[in-house]
């Protein structure tokens, strides 16, 4: 096993850089209270194993367990008593963006929970008649509900796009429920009052689908099943533009759009950001909270990708203020938008380091 000074060195990387594409292991050892690589070297603390992208196709099985207003779908692995590492999608994806990523961690004897967001594959709402809310609170407050159902006290958060505002939120609002973070992209919390604001117009470009969702003609193209696999396709095809990925790797992911609720939660979502949409007032108080701006404390790592459309300039300069703790950035090379699912081992070794900061 080699530590991150040997892993970007053996990569023709500076030690403050980290690998964008990683050849390596392939076929991980079995968790264990003490891990082992593959040439049964024990594994260090700080390290994580190699993997290419791709090397895993799918979950072995997704769980169910009743968190708060959901019935909650979530793939698992690594050992039962190990400390516990939160892996959070964005849209329009699926925790198949942490395929590769989750067996990495379970080898390094983390326990690996990845859960489907609401209104996105097996995760449903208990009651049809709660509202489908997709406030950043809402979304929030159900994984704090899930580590509740699954009396996990703390755990170290890693998302990205949604799931990197997540974890935000949780670090931001209730750091004695987060160990460390892993953010890609940043301090994504959003401010309603800011959000009213135009960007220059080529981030404005990147956008275009949200300003679709504004609209009837958005909704109607959303519900329709042809329509909104093709949208996501795009998406996907122009914020990863190195991704090679093949036509099966986006369908696994797009089964996760079947949801009865990803439309209502997804067109919400971007509505809401946008001021177009109302949330809900119990979740008042925390939105108070965040549009404050609050800083996060816990041990942080934030990622970057060079090649997604939406990374802020300045190599993470924009948001430094608001992490406070032990903190440490990375701009990946060469990797788009889904960041876990095209760079897996620099997400694993992100998320092993920041746990032992």
């Amino acid at each position: 096993m080699i530590n991150r000074r040997t892993f970007s060195k053996a990569l023709g990387l500076g030690t403050g850089a980290t690998a964008a594409a990683v050849t390596g292991l392939h076929g991980l050892p079995t968790a264990s209270a003490a891990p082992r690589t593959r040439d049964s070297t024990p594994a260090r603390a700080g390290t994580a194993p190699t993997a290419v992208p791709g090397d895993h196709t799918s979950f072995a099985s997704v769980k169910q367990i009743k968190a708060g207003l959901l019935d909650v779908g979530y793939a698992e692995l690594g050992p039962a008593h190990g400390p516990v590492v939160i892996c959070l999608h964005g849209w329009p994806y699926d925790i198949h963006s942490f395929v590769d990523v989750a067996p990495l961690l379970a080898a390094e004897g983390y326990r690996v929970i990845v859960p489907y967001l609401r209104g996105h594959g097996t995760t449903r709402f208990l009651s049809s008649r709660t509202f489908r809310n997709a406030q950043q609170s809402a979304i929030a407050l159900d994984i704090i509900a899930l580590m509740d159902a699954l009396k996990i006290h703390k755990a170290v958060l890693a998302g990205f796009d949604w799931g990197s505002r997540t974890a935000d939120i949780i670090a931001a609002l209730w750091p004695e429920r987060c160990k460390a973070l892993v953010s890609v992209s940043g301090y994504l919390i959003t401010n309603l009052k800011a959000n009213l604001q135009p960007l220059p117009p080529k981030a404005e470009y990147a956008w275009w689908y949200q300003y679709y969702f504004a609209t009837e003609r958005g909704r109607i193209a959303m519900e329709d099943k042809t329509k909104r696999h093709d949208l996501a396709r795009l998406v996907w095809d122009t914020v990863s533009p190195t991704w090679d990925f093949d036509d099966a790797t986006f369908e696994r992911t797009a089964a996760a759009f079947e949801n009865p609720d990803y439309t209502p939660i997804v067109l919400h979502n971007y509505r809401w950001r946008l001021s177009l949409a109302d949330g809900e007032r119990r979740y008042d108080r925390y939105e108070k909270q965040l549009a404050a701006r609050p800083v996060i404390t816990v041990p942080t790592i934030t990622l970057d990708a060079e090649r997604d459309p939406f990374t802020a300039p300045g190599d993470g300069s924009t948001y430094r203020d608001r992490f406070t703790g032990k903190y440490d950035h990375r701009t990946l090379k060469g990797i788009g938008h889904n960041l876990p699912q095209e760079a897996p081992a620099a997400f694993a070794e992100a998320v092993v380091e920041v746990d032992h900061f």
